[in-house]
């Protein structure tokens, strides 16, 4: 694609990276964030904005990347949110993971003002966003979709229009159910290797050879061997994120059994001063609870 005027807000953890990419892809940033955008943008001659309406009225497509549905809410209609600033023909793209439900509704209000959009929530953590190896997950028209690709090709590899405004969302959250509860055995399964008496680094190790082998047994397997706990990705957005699962699940009137175990062991770690380390830290919940520690420091 032809150099692209991209605007981007929320410059954190994740976006700051895929912002990265957009830029060294060949195209024009036009940037929002709370705090100062990061300086290795801004030396190659991203624009900082004053406002997300700002970014809207400068750029064609408005990338935002926040941590929860409010967030969202805000930078779109809040003031001087990106609303404001759009004028016809533009398209918005979240990519924050946030409530399928509340998609719908900022879709429908953001159409009104003949712009498309495109909820598009990734996986993949830190990690992915540096590498540019994201999974990128797309609810809204074909059209929009198709314009947006070749941007989304600059920050991630799997990337997938599921459907509708918000069946993006939904296959987010699908996610998150997945990962939490892998997390969980994993968590479960080492911890009882090691106090049976075994090493846990070669239980694993074992173990990634035959049908329980996962990547979350290999990343966050080793987490929990090893204590490295510094975030790619918080137990509390993963709690945002499995609460969302299970408001979702009450509306639609379905049972998440294990969801439900899953957020109440991240609760506990959030009680014990935990919810800012690696959602693999999962595994200090039942630890407490079992009074044994799958590894040593």
């Amino acid at each position: 694609m032809n150099m692209a005027k991209v605007g981007f807000i929320g410059l954190g953890i994740m976006g700051g990276p895929m912002a990265g990419h957009l830029q060294a892809g060949g195209h024009k940033l036009y940037l929002h964030d709370l705090k100062n955008p990061p300086a290795n943008l801004v030396e190659h001659h991203a624009t900082v904005c004053t406002s997300a309406a700002e970014v809207a009225k400068r750029a064609d497509i408005i990338f935002i990347m926040v941590p929860d549905t409010p967030h969202v809410e805000s930078a779109l209609f809040g003031k001087d949110g990106v609303a404001a600033g759009l004028s016809a023909g533009k398209i918005v793209v979240d990519m924050s993971s946030i409530s399928p439900i509340a998609t719908k509704e900022f879709a429908k209000k953001i159409n009104k003002k003949s712009c498309a959009y495109l909820d598009a929530p990734v996986s993949g953590g830190e990690v992915g966003a540096k590498a540019a190896s994201l999974t990128i997950m797309v609810g809204g028209p074909q059209e929009a979709f198709d314009t947006v690709k070749p941007l989304f090709e600059l920050m991630g590899k799997n990337i997938t229009l599921v459907g509708g405004n918000g069946d993006g969302q939904t296959t987010k959250v699908a996610n998150q159910i997945i990962v939490a509860l892998n997390i969980q055995a994993v968590a479960e399964a080492l911890l009882f290797a090691s106090k049976a008496g075994a090493d846990p680094a070669k239980v694993r190790e074992a173990l990634m050879g035959g049908f329980a082998s996962s990547r979350i047994l290999e990343v966050h397997g080793e987490r929990m061997v090893k204590r490295t706990f510094n975030p790619g990705f918080r137990i509390e957005l993963h709690q945002k994120d499995l609460n969302l699962a299970l408001q979702g699940a009450k509306t639609l009137g379905v049972s998440l059994p294990n969801t439900s175990t899953a957020q109440e062991l991240m609760n506990a770690c959030a009680a014990n001063g935990l919810s800012g380390l690696d959602h693999s830290a999962l595994c200090q919940a039942i630890e407490l609870m079992s009074n044994h520690k799958i590894a040593q420091a």
